[in-house]
């Protein structure tokens, strides 16, 4: 009876040592303490998912670590842009990288956000079976292509596109999918393209199975897909704290866009402690080549919101004609134009 006790005791201190060290590793214990604090003090929260089309933002808190001022934000990835969105709603992440017309869709619905700048230029492609039977965008008919979402900018391009090739949106089959999963979706032929910001296009180039049948800019000069979003409240309360995010993704996409050496010291440090993705991954789709993705310059454009917005409206997911001034604050982006890039190397161990 006795060594039954003790055994019980042994099996009750071990499941307490289990759970409290699941707790320790698995619960993000810099979030849940950050909320306790007073709010002038809190640390905002960023969303993003792992593409490149965002890299500006783990870019930025990784060197800013590094620099006199420390962590600015707290960055909180997440798989899909729903889930995003659901969190954007309800406060649980102030600041958000998203597709642009996700942004202008949101703000025609009454959410209270405002654009301040973008997360790149370039960077989405439509990929196709490697060996299969789609040799050009005429042969999508009767085909189906995995998107982000409903509202992005990869399913604006799709129109874009079969306005050029004479095809009637009933002729192809748009699915939702999150990025992470398209690569694997036409690896198994579950699909017979995909279109996609990088590191998932680069992804089926390396795998051996998907193939660039075009990238965004070939019928879309100047594409942009994600962008970067913040709460009203936030720039109402703390317009300071607004700016020193958009000052650091500036400063972070110059530091991008400056060399090489810079592209792949990020592929490695964002694939590792950010992405969960392999660093040669991220190189391929950063360095193969250079302008692949650009991150300079990243100001909100009119003319690139209006041509969203008529898209959209054209293709019936807005209802609502919005002015770019509804749903844009410019001045974070304009006193973010003076910003240089980051003075900083991986071997310097300080950022300026």
């Amino acid at each position: 009876m006795q060594l039954k006790t003790k055994a019980l005791i042994l099996v009750i201190v071990w499941l307490a040592f289990i759970s409290v060290m699941h707790s320790w590793l698995n619960v993000n214990w810099a979030a849940v303490l950050n909320d306790y604090r007073p709010l002038e003090k809190r640390k905002i929260a960023v969303a993003y998912l792992p593409v490149t089309c965002q890299l500006t933002c783990p870019v930025t808190d990784y060197i800013s670590k590094y620099s006199q001022s420390g962590e600015e934000f707290m960055p909180r990835m997440f798989q899909g842009f729903p889930e995003m969105k659901e969190a954007l709603i309800s406060n649980r992440v102030q600041a958000a990288f998203i597709v642009a017309p996700m942004a202008l869709a949101l703000k025609a619905q009454g959410v209270p956000i405002k654009i301040v700048y973008l997360g790149h230029r370039y960077g989405s492609a439509v990929v196709v079976q490697k060996n299969g039977p789609i040799k050009t965008f005429a042969d999508m008919r009767g085909r189906t292509i995995a998107i982000p979402s409903r509202f992005s900018d990869e399913r604006l391009l799709l129109f874009r596109a079969m306005k050029v090739w004479g095809i009637k949106p009933s002729e192809i089959k748009m699915v939702e999918m999150a990025p992470p999963d398209v690569s694997g979706a036409l690896a198994a032929h579950a699909i017979d393209a995909f279109v996609m910001g990088e590191p998932f296009p680069s992804q089926a180039e390396i795998g051996g199975f998907g193939r660039v049948l075009f990238q965004a800019r070939e019928y879309w000069p100047d594409y942009m897909s994600c962008i970067l979003v913040v709460r009203q409240d936030l720039i109402d309360r703390r317009p300071d704290i607004v700016q020193v995010l958009v000052d650091g993704v500036a400063r972070s996409g110059l530091w991008l866009d400056t060399s090489k050496p810079h592209r792949e010291q990020a592929a490695d440090f964002v694939g590792r402690f950010y992405y969960n993705q392999k660093p040669a991954l991220l190189r391929w789709a950063l360095t193969k080549p250079l302008d692949r993705v650009v991150y300079s310059p990243l100001a909100p454009r009119k003319a690139d919101f209006d041509m969203v917005r008529d898209l959209m409206m054209e293709t019936g997911v807005l209802n609502k004609r919005l002015e770019f001034s509804e749903y844009t604050d410019t001045r974070f982006s304009d006193k973010a134009s003076i910003q240089t890039p980051w003075r900083y190397e991986a071997a310097m161990g300080s950022a300026q």
